[in-house]
């Protein structure tokens, strides 16, 4: 018997026929004995309907209300499974986040998890009793519903399943696993059936829409094991205990696999891409200490992410020009801000470019692996595809090129990092 936390997206809950579904997997698996705990996401698109009813009220809405508001989407969610379960004769109840209690802090509508006593919530499970709980939302500090932020469902249920000791958290979705790149650029990519921590947090940071970054990091934090399957199967289809996804686990136990199979850590576990990427360069910049923190500071302070940062070359009169990527959906903030600040900066001109988009090979085998980066440059250099900033970590290198040069550095670099998947049909 395991403790197995369950969790469905809005694709898997959007209507009552798909819940039908979700349940049916639900109770397969407490058929086979396990204690179970279900966390869903609103239906597909509420949401969003839900957020613009805020906007049509009142443009400036007060963030606690707002939350009220948005949390609602996941409490209709939850009711509708548990209710479709009691249906199939099995014994479910639904908790609200505040019923846990799932305890939060810092921003309404962006709120952390502070602490999680799953002392019922075990009991429970224990008694038999499937828990539904609605992701997404808990309580704040002052007693009030709070929310995480968009995508916050993946780290409600990595929190549950951390706070009920769980023995790995299902993260059920439109996709049934992490592949080697996007299966809609590449026919040939690879469904993983391993990878670590530390590669999908590096994958969903660079673009792959697989897992939410907040989630990966909690379940990397407290050593939660994560699977990515689809919920999108037959109803005669295996159980996920038999036909699994792809396994989110721990260097370590990586390294336990490696070796009771006899193999060795690829070098590159995947290729990610992000056309949300746009970018900016100010030109003649001043070449003196303070200068570049004058451009980076007032954009932290304004909550836009900046990502690859490149410092050219110094010219001869003391400048220099500075190159960086924000978000795209940032760009005309970023921009305005920047132009608020010319004087102090003391730039000439900036200059914009949203055509791009970011390419990034992630792999943990690139810790011990020389030559990566230049196999990486190497390639893109000989189909013509210019590389405009370079950035790096230990286990991933992103480049920016242009957008419309995009499916073609994907498919290139997958081939020749010998991704493809030699099986599958050409």
């Amino acid at each position: 018997m395991a403790r197995i936390v369950m969790k469905f997206g809005g694709t898997s809950m959007a209507g009552t026929e798909r819940i039908r579904r979700v349940a049916n997997l639900v109770r397969a698996q407490a058929a086979g004995g396990n204690e179970v705990a279900v966390v869903v996401s609103a239906m597909a698109g509420e949401t969003d309907r839900l957020v613009n009813f805020c906007r049509e009220a009142n443009p400036l809405y007060d963030p606690a209300e707002y939350d009220v508001v948005v949390s609602s989407g996941e409490q209709v969610t939850a009711g509708l499974l548990a209710l479709t379960l009691q249906a199939m004769g099995c014994k479910a109840r639904s908790w609200l986040g505040w019923q846990v209690p799932i305890k939060t802090f810092s921003a309404h509508a962006n709120a952390r998890i502070d602490d999680f006593p799953a002392d019922t919530l075990i009991e429970s499970m224990q008694a038999g009793q499937i828990v539904v709980i609605p992701g997404f939302q808990g309580i704040s500090e002052d007693g009030r519903v709070s929310t995480m932020g968009r995508g916050g469902s993946d780290t409600s249920a990595v929190a549950v399943a951390a706070a009920v000791n769980a023995d790995r958290c299902d993260i059920y979705t439109d996709v049934d696993g992490v592949y080697t790149t996007d299966p809609r650029i590449v026919a040939k990519a690879r469904k993983q059936k391993y990878v670590t921590f530390e590669e999908m947090l590096e994958l969903a940071s660079v673009g792959a829409k697989v897992l939410q970054t907040r989630s990966v990091s909690l379940a990397m934090k407290r050593n939660v094991r994560l699977q990515v399957l689809s919920s999108f199967v037959d109803d005669d289809a295996p159980s996920a205990d038999t036909l699994p996804g792809t396994m989110i686990v721990s260097e370590e136990e990586m390294d336990e696999i490696l070796k009771e199979a006899k193999m060795e850590r690829q070098t590159v576990t995947g290729i990610a891409l992000d056309k949300n990427e746009a970018r900016v360069v100010l030109t003649r910049v001043p070449d003196k200490p303070g200068a570049v923190a004058e451009i980076f500071i007032p954009l932290g302070e304004a909550g836009i992410n900046v990502d690859m940062i490149i410092q050219n070359v110094g010219r001869d009169k003391g400048e220099t020009d500075v190159t960086f990527t924000v978000p795209q959906a940032e760009l005309a903030r970023a921009q305005a801000l920047l132009e608020d600040r010319k004087d102090k900066i003391g730039f000439n001109r900036i200059i914009t470019d949203a055509n791009v988009a970011k390419v990034s090979v992630v792999g943990m085998g690139m810790k011990s692996h020389a030559g990566v980066a230049s196999t990486m440059f190497k390639a893109l250099a000989d189909r013509g595809i210019n590389v405009q900033a370079i950035s790096t970590s230990e286990i991933k290198i992103s480049v920016l090129i242009d957008a419309d040069e995009t499916e073609l550095a994907v498919r290139v670099l997958h081939s020749t990092y010998g991704l493809d998947d030699t099986s599958a049909a050409a």
